[in-house]
């Protein structure tokens, strides 16, 4: 007779849901696991032995077969330990079959019998939810998973535990959520002497989610600017925490089970592979911009990331998720993130110095910049000169507002969006805003018209320039509390588009 358990199989960001059978026949002894397991799970008979002899259960001299289904779709990771082992004690009517098929089980086992921690938790439990069981989960995993709250979660320490809870000798208490994380200290904006046109554009792409990039000479305070983004961002709503906790919890950053609200910042160096930008390699693991969604992707010496690294940025900026494509697996991962990017003017960095600049100026810089294409370089919303500062300036006291002056005004206009949006459940800001409805929100006064359309015809915006200028006019109009786009709004985000001399 066969017993069951089930257990999840990872797909992206998605759990899909994989049925354990296990089956002990006469036969000569031999343990085989089947459909389509890699290495770790194939493993997981060998730990699954040596566990049960720590616990005084022998297995029996005969035949037994685990069977992973569907069959076809790649099993992958130490997780099926567990639910193999609740499929195999359910056999052996240690535990009752019921009891076995009413969970969705994950955790890798040791030696002696501990279950050891995994990733996945969180989609786990969301596909033991959606199909109305129990998820059993190492103890370390617990915190995690409770946060779904819509089903029961098991956290064991060992598998004895898992054999006195089903035999009811001693039930397992329900995990508990883990704490919410809010001990982030933020850097503060006042710490940045000048830049205040800079810091103005910090402001709007906060407020709207648009894409910056900042080209300055070094040391001028591009990166230091960058660093106070996640300042002045609003917290993480507690639907952007559960989808972004999902991807953290898949890379294995959640930590003891704690969820932050705070928004993620991520800033890979330039000599990150295309992989760990994106997503890929072993199992197709989700890359930096999955791991900055509802964040904030800083990526600095943006011209020296290699040039197949940044084209594949140019799709996922415009549709909010990516797809890792490779020859054993096909996974969709979400990436909404804000791109905020940092350059030198040219290789040397003293482009506009006449003092230090090369030989080569001006050639240098425009062959150093145009490593950003076209293409790419026409989804950056907001393109800032970053000057350097008088070292006179460094000696005076710190100017301008606080970090939390300008967090106050960006969560009041990310209000503003968020009821504008409420019937749109695929938009949440105004960078997310296209079509009918961009024009709807967004066409400016007869005024603002007049100066987009000639701005339009001088300068050749594309289409794409077009629409990234009236997104920003109406961050802008937030900002200013404004329901109409007005001239003076347009005004400021054509200069912000043409700051650089690009369309």
């Amino acid at each position: 007779m066969v017993s069951r358990a089930f257990t999840v199989a990872f797909e992206g960001v998605e759990a899909r849901v994989v049925e354990v059978q296990c089956a002990v026949a006469p036969g000569l002894p031999a343990f085989s696991v089947v459909g389509l397991p890699d290495k770790a799970v194939s493993e997981a008979r060998d730990r699954l032995r040596a566990a049960l002899v720590a616990m005084g259960v022998a297995l029996p001299s005969k035949r037994i077969t685990v069977n992973l289904s569907p069959a076809d779709l790649p099993k992958e990771g130490s997780h099926f330990d567990l639910p193999i082992a609740v499929a195999l004690l359910a056999a052996l009517d240690v535990i009752p079959r019921d009891a076995a098929e009413g969970c969705v089980a994950l955790g890798e086992l040791s030696l002696d019998g501990r279950l050891v921690p995994v990733v996945g938790a969180l989609p786990a439990a969301m596909a033991a939810a959606e199909e109305d069981r129990a998820l059993l989960c190492p103890k370390a995993c617990g915190a995690e998973a409770a946060w779904v709250g819509g089903t029961q979660v098991l956290a064991a320490p060992d598998l004895a535990a898992v054999v006195r809870h089903f035999t009811g000798q001693a039930p397992l208490a329900p995990a508990e959520p883990g704490e919410v994380v809010e001990t982030a200290q933020f850097r503060d904006l006042s710490d940045v002497k000048g830049q205040e046109r800079a810091k103005r554009a910090l402001e709007i792409a906060a407020a709207g989610r648009h894409h910056m990039l900042m080209v300055g000479s070094p040391g001028s305070g591009k990166s230091m600017l960058a660093a106070r983004m996640p300042g002045i961002l609003p917290p993480l709503s507690p639907v952007e925490a559960l989808e972004t906790s999902m991807i953290h919890s898949l890379a294995g950053l959640l930590d003891e089970g704690g969820i932050s609200r705070h928004r993620p910042f991520r800033e890979p160096h330039h000599t990150a592979s295309m992989a760990a930008i994106v997503g890929g390699g072993r199992g197709a693991k989700p890359g930096e911009i999955s791991l900055a969604h509802n964040g904030v992707l800083f990526m600095d010496e943006f011209p020296e990331f290699p040039r197949a690294v940044l084209e594949t940025l140019r799709q996922p900026i415009e549709t909010g998720e990516v797809v890792v494509a490779r020859a054993n697996a096909h996974m969709r991962y979400p990436c909404r993130f804000l791109l905020v990017a940092a350059a030198n003017p040219c290789k040397c960095g003293y482009l506009a110095d006449p003092a230090r600049a090369c030989a080569r100026v001006p050639q240098c810089g425009e062959d150093y910049l145009g490593r950003i294409s076209g293409p790419l370089m026409d989804r950056f919303d907001l393109r800032v000169e970053v000057p350097p500062v008088a070292y006179a300036d460094l000696d005076l006291p710190a100017t301008g507002e606080r970090s939390a002056a300008v967090a106050a005004r960006v969560a009041v206009a990310r209000g503003r969006q968020t009821a504008r949006f409420d019937g749109h459940p695929s938009v949440r800001v105004n960078a997310e805003a296209e079509g009918a409805l961009l024009e709807e929100i967004a066409t400016p006064d007869h005024e603002g018209r007049e100066l987009l359309a000639k701005v339009a015809e001088r300068f050749g915006l594309s289409a794409r320039g077009y629409h990234r200028v009236l997104r920003v006019a109406r961050t802008i109009a937030d900002l200013d509390g404004s329901d109409t786009v007005g001239r003076n709004h347009v005004a400021e985000a054509v200069s912000f588009r043409l700051s650089l001399g690009e369309t």
